[in-house]
């Protein structure tokens, strides 16, 4: 115990002494730190930020110090994310290699694997988007049909395309699901390769949202040539890697519900609405329906809490990160549908209008939240998956 609350007092101090005041306040789409071969700080307060907590391995604080890590154990991993916490200090980067293919990797990947791929996410130059669905699969994932045929030098070529890739723009390499087989069952068929964006025939077309950003890209492979050592797992053996890596994307998922994304504090923007100048509260509906949100969100904290250490534990947590991805995905979208019904006409402001940039932020992220509820699986699977999985009901 003392050890532990040792380490507890060093890191709050390393924090303290090192995450720049400017990095403790909230944070908006616009101030994200994105890893990559070209990441871009919008002050110094970011650069400083980032580098000393990749210098000291704190990118990820559990991995091994020998692929870039912080080498500390689970316990201490947890301790530095409640510190950070404690102090509100931002991420220091955005990096799904590092959230949700890394520990993929860890798991199944090849020591050469691990040596090409991991050190680069821990130093923040390498930024990954994921390649998993199609335009004629949607949530029926397994029905992809972007083929990878193996050539004369044991080499994968790769055709088809890939739609509602995040930052496919933006990436330098991608995780990909190709069909290597289709001759047995639609799961049995899928490979899981690791796709250089820089490679000839990668084309890759921004999509428009209805909220002015252009976040989702379609991603189109003419011949592109992936080579073999880039396969991760069996050939063929793509599904059980791929469900082993959508359980870390659930748990990246919600990641909002600590602070990892921009979002709003309900209570500091609708504070304005509820009350008139002299104090006196104007509408008790609304008070009951913001205390209502703000203790289910408090109540998913506790349980993020919860399965966290769960998980730790080496307790299947499976189930809950389906249920927890639902539950946040779906607590934005009612945060953001009460504060613009809350606001009313200055709940929907835009660029151009009389009203403040914070109050165009908020119907930005009023129609971002929604797309919230698809990606990392729409919520109508995640109730499919937590009826046969967690409940144990039939198909």
């Amino acid at each position: 115990m003392q050890d532990t609350e040792n380490f507890r007092a060093e890191t709050r101090a390393w924090l303290e002494a090192n995450c720049p005041p400017a990095m403790r306040q909230p944070l908006t789409q616009e101030q994200i730190v994105w890893s990559g071969s070209t990441v871009k700080f919008a002050n110094d307060d970011q650069r400083v930020w980032f580098e000393r907590m990749r210098d000291r391995g704190w990118f990820a604080p559990d991995w091994p110090a020998e692929l870039g890590g912080g080498g500390l154990a689970p316990k201490q991993a947890r301790i530095v994310e409640q510190e950070m916490l404690r102090l509100a200090c931002r991420p220091p980067q955005f990096n799904l290699g590092v959230w949700m293919l890394g520990p993929v990797l860890l798991e199944l990947g090849t020591e050469a694997q691990k040596r090409e791929h991991l050190p680069p996410m821990m130093e923040g130059r390498m930024r990954w988007c994921q390649g998993f669905s199609e335009p004629n699969a949607g949530s029926d994932l397994a029905s992809l049909k972007t083929s990878a045929r193996v050539d004369e030098n044991g080499d994968f070529v790769v055709n088809g395309s890939k739609i509602w890739t995040s930052y496919g723009d933006a990436a330098d390499w991608m995780y990909a699901l190709v069909r290597t087989d289709t001759t047995v069952k639609k799961q049995q068929g899928i490979s899981f390769v690791l796709i250089d964006m820089k490679s000839h025939g990668v084309t890759v077309k921004p999509i428009e949202l209805i909220s002015g950003k252009s976040s989702f890209c379609e991603v189109f492979f003419d011949d592109v040539r992936v080579p073999a050592r880039q396969l991760i797992g069996p050939l063929n053996g793509g599904w059980t890697v791929a469900k082993k890596l959508l359980q870390h994307e659930r748990a990246a998922m919600s990641k909002f519900s600590e602070g990892a994304a921009p979002s709003h504090d309900a209570l500091a923007v609708a504070r304005p609405y509820l009350y008139d100048e002299d104090g006196t509260l104007l509408e008790p509906v609304w008070r009951d329906r913001l205390a209502a949100l703000l203790m289910d969100s408090h109540a998913f904290s506790l349980t993020h809490q919860r399965v966290k250490e769960e998980g730790m534990a080496r307790m299947d947590i499976s189930g809950p990160s389906s249920i927890m991805k639902l539950v946040q995905t779906e607590q934005e979208v009612a945060k953001y549908e009460l504060l613009t019904q809350l606001m009313g006409q200055r709940g929907l402001s835009w660029e151009g209008s009389e009203f403040s940039a914070d109050e165009h932020d908020i119907c930005r992220l009023w129609l971002l939240a929604k797309t919230y509820t698809i990606s990392g699986g729409s919520s109508e699977v995640q109730l499919n998956i937590i009826a046969k999985r967690v409940l144990g009901l039939p198909g």
